[in-house]
């Protein structure tokens, strides 16, 4: 019975779904649904919450590797967490909006959390340049390709490329560098960004469907 349930409710909740989507007549079904999964995030938000507290307070209670880390998680969230439920800052109170402007979780937005994600996607660019030395290896054609087709794009994102096709005649402009990056952008990796997003929405297709047929239960537990 532990199983049938949760079985029974998947089902069922995923055909009145797949039918809002396809019959007009009961499309509006979707946006009740819609209403009682955003009630599940809130409480999926609160297991969250509670989840952080737990392990870092755990990890900083033991003294563990790295449990000042772990208190520095514990302030930042406490604190972005009264000051976004008070709306300090803003106008109208606890009334007002909670990223309006002025208010303090709106500074912290733009100038803590914003120069933080910089930093961080600056650092993942060496990780990316390293990673691209390693895969462009020229040992097969389709690596030379790919190491061709990237110098080309990098050359030609920045000034470079202007300064190499400038000597280019009117007549000839279509085979400067930065034409053919255009091209590069639109065409192969269009084509290869549709590729991907096909292969997505197939592989989301056959998941649901094991779920929905009962194939793959792993979300009713590991006893399943």
């Amino acid at each position: 019975m532990h199983r049938a349930v949760p079985f029974a409710i998947t089902f069922v909740t995923a055909c009145v779904l797949i039918c809002a989507a396809l019959v007009p007549p009961v499309e509006s079904i979707r946006e009740e649904f819609t209403l009682f999964f955003d009630i599940l995030a809130a409480f999926a938000f609160l297991l969250g919450g509670a989840s952080l507290l737990g392990q870092h307070a755990a990890k900083i209670h033991r003294q563990a590797k790295g449990w000042a880390y772990s208190a520095v998680c514990l302030v930042s969230f406490l604190t972005t967490l009264v000051l976004g439920l008070l709306k300090t800052g803003g106008e109208g109170g606890l009334g007002g909006s909670v990223t309006g402007e002025g208010t303090v979780l709106a500074w912290i937005y733009e100038y803590v959390l914003g120069p933080c994600g910089a930093t961080i996607m600056s650092l993942l660019a060496f990780y990316v340049a390293s990673a691209s030395f390693r895969a462009f290896r020229v040992r097969t054609v389709e690596a030379t390709v790919m190491l061709v087709t990237a110098f080309v794009v990098l050359v030609g994102r920045t000034f470079l490329g202007g300064l190499i096709s400038a000597w280019l005649p009117p007549s000839l402009e279509w085979l400067g560098i930065a034409n053919g990056v255009q091209w590069i952008m639109s065409v192969p990796i269009t084509a290869g960004n549709r590729a991907i997003m096909i292969g997505v929405a197939l592989g989301i297709i056959s998941t649901s469907l094991k779920v929905m047929l009962g194939i793959d239960r792993t979300y009713l537990g590991e006893d399943a």
